[in-house]
């Protein structure tokens, strides 16, 4: 088995694909996140998490298999799922008022791409060099192939260079364009989200819009257990949020806050189904995490 490098990413779409597996009604229902990984890589994630349970669950009396449940429910899956049916929702309310330019940044192993069916869609993949590369081979090797146009861009969103990159590969600066930045402020400073959300603003136009998770101020023992994980993974998390520096950071640099969500609401809007039909194995949003969609002002 290839060394599991790109852990974060993987582990989330470890998360998606077992929550699709496994329940037939979902929070978010990712069909494709399975196929992007090896039976290798899912088998191990699936028993380095189970024999990891009394991190999660100090306690905890079942099987593997229960112990598995457990952790993908409560620990994994909420917010990676959470954050996927906002992202999704947004980019479909978008696509109906006439955005044709979607961005992922930090694209990861996201399969909105592979997923998606409206020809007229542009899609723009953001990431490190080594992990577009790897999404590339994994794509080819499940014979898997996008309906829309899309271009892979292998760029450092922390430097300077990414938004040439970006226009080279056909970005149209005039036109608008919703950007998906999911799971990236955890693992930027607060300058450099700053930074990134300024240079996102000088290149989208009115109308265009962004979308992302980030982390509260105020956090739950969930949010504290995924910054240890993240941490001996070695992608530390480095900031939190208040709702007014959020605001203010948005619209210093032109943007409005459309829509956000606490874990409250988010458990209401995308929870509420899947625990209706699934009593004994609930979920629900994170405490400490929040979903934020903003727009480009005039």
């Amino acid at each position: 088995m290839q060394e599991m490098d790109n852990m974060t990413a993987l582990v989330s779409a470890f998360a998606r694909a077992y929550h699709y597996r496994n329940n037939d009604t979902c929070v978010f229902a990712d069909s494709l996140a399975g196929k992007l990984l090896t039976k290798e890589e899912y088998a191990a994630i699936s028993q380095n998490m189970s024999q990891g349970i009394a991190f999660f669950a100090p306690g905890f009396q079942g099987t593997q298999e229960e112990a598995l449940r457990f952790i993908a429910d409560h620990q994994l899956a909420p917010s990676v799922l959470a954050r996927s049916a906002f992202c999704e929702r947004a980019i479909s309310i978008a696509v109906r008022i006439g955005h044709k330019q979607i961005v992922l940044y930090a694209c990861g192993y996201d399969t909105f791409s592979l997923r998606n069916r409206n020809k007229d869609l542009k899609i723009f993949e953001l990431d490190r060099s080594e992990m577009i590369e790897d999404k590339k081979r994994r794509i080819e090797r499940s014979g898997l192939a996008p309906a829309c146009h899309v271009e892979y861009c292998g760029c450092d969103l922390s430097g300077i260079d990414w938004q040439d990159t970006l226009i080279q590969a056909g970005f149209v600066t005039s036109k608008p364009s919703f950007g998906s930045l999911l799971g990236i402020s955890y693992y930027l400073s607060k300058e450099e989200f700053t930074r990134l959300i300024d240079m996102i603003s000088s290149i989208a136009c009115e109308g265009s819009s962004i979308c992302f998770d980030y982390p509260l101020s105020e956090g739950g023992a969930e949010s504290q257990r995924n910054r240890e994980l993240a941490a001996a993974a070695g992608e530390p998390m480095k900031a939190k949020y208040t709702y007014d520096e959020l605001e203010a950071l948005l619209s210093d640099a032109g943007f409005l806050i459309y829509e956000h969500m606490n874990a409250d609401e988010g458990k209401e809007a995308f929870f509420r189904q899947y625990n209706r039909c699934n009593p004994t194995h609930s979920m629900t949003a994170p405490e400490g995490v929040g979903y934020c969609l903003a727009v480009k002002k005039p």
